[in-house]
């Protein structure tokens, strides 16, 4: 059994407005009126019946974060709303995909046509078959929110496509243990035969690999061939207009570091780069230091790199300025970041 790559690891990519409408009706079933959750995000309550309407990534973060700051712990309530149909024509090649791989192959192919924030991708090994979560690029302030909408959802919908809930193991999660750990028994554990830890570097659900073998029960290869049709034209329209910000990350996971170097290759002045940027609500300076912020990450993690060739490889001139720049990031020194 193999699973595909996820089509992306990064959340900027356009989005059905579909999301943002489901998270509306979430809040206004919890008392948060709409006024609310769109307040600062340029969508409007008309623009949420539009049936092919998209958004920027963006403006559905900033929903998230209007959520958030009326409903801070309400992330796994929020992922139990989420069912395959909440998807639209992904979630019926989910329902009509011949197994469970098959359907999880389809949701990484085609990622960047779900709600996603975090980077989900899949693993088998010695434990099971694996779900982890890539938060690298998530803002700190709505982490936590996100991996519990995140996995909660998927968990949610694989079990709806099995018919019975999903075989869990275990559940790591990247935050302390709560108080009251009913609810994510309740979510994501109610027979009580899983290990749920806390405090791990990497969100991670671990089921039993026999799932994936598991045939759907509505498994249609005429509907799923329409299906992988339709998101294939779907996705090449979405992909098509991912955005200024995006093409900037393709310049600079190619190497260009310096801004006029990419508003050349971008066929742009460096005003209106910067102008653009600002309207999508980021800046080149945030989008470098995402980028470096990652690829310190990786790099950090081969031990026959010392930390000055892991700064000159990100561009930096001499090891401290790095080091200033991982403390910001992540609060801590590349070299504890190691360990050592």
């Amino acid at each position: 059994m193999t699973f595909d790559d996820p089509v992306t690891r990064h959340w900027d990519f356009p989005r059905a407005v579909a999301g943002v409408a489901v998270l509306v009706r979430f809040a206004a079933d919890h008392g948060v009126g709409p006024a609310h959750l769109l307040a600062g995000t340029g969508v409007t309550l008309g623009d949420l019946s539009a049936p092919d309407g998209c958004v920027e990534a963006h403006q559905e973060l900033r929903v998230v974060r209007n959520l958030v700051s009326a409903l801070p712990a309400a992330g796994l309530a929020l992922g139990r709303r989420y069912h395959a149909t909440t998807f639209g024509m992904l979630g019926y090649a989910f329902l009509s995909s011949r197994t469970m791989l098959d359907a999880v192959n389809t949701a990484l192919r085609y990622l960047d046509l779900t709600f996603a924030f975090t980077s989900p991708s899949a693993s088998i090994d010695a434990d099971g078959a694996r779900l982890t979560l890539d938060t690298t690029h998530l803002p700190a302030d709505v982490t936590r929110f996100l991996v519990d909408r995140d996995l909660a959802a998927i968990h949610t919908v694989l079990g709806e496509l099995a018919g019975s809930p999903a075989p869990l193991r275990s559940l790591s999660l990247p935050y302390p243990a709560p108080e009251e750990l009913s609810e994510l028994h309740a979510t994501f554990d109610p027979g009580g035969d899983a290990v749920i830890s806390f405090g791990a570097p990497i969100p991670t659900a671990t089921y039993d690999p026999a799932l994936l073998a598991r045939e759907l029960p509505l498994a249609s290869p005429e509907t799923i061939a329409g299906a992988e049709a339709h998101l294939t034209a779907l996705a090449r329209a979405r992909r098509a207009r991912t955005g200024i910000a995006a093409a900037v990350r393709a310049e600079l996971a190619r190497g260009v570091q310096d801004m006029t170097e990419v508003a050349r290759a971008l066929a742009t002045s460096e005003r209106t780069l910067r102008r653009h940027l600002a309207e999508a609500d980021t800046t080149f300076q945030s989008l470098l230091d995402e980028h470096r912020s990652a690829q310190a990450h990786r790099l950090l993690a081969d031990p026959a790199l010392t930390i000055a060739q892991v700064a000159t490889r990100l561009g930096y001139s001499d090891p401290a300025a790095f080091t200033h720049a991982y403390r910001r990031w992540h609060g801590t020194t590349p070299s504890a970041a190691r360990g050592f």
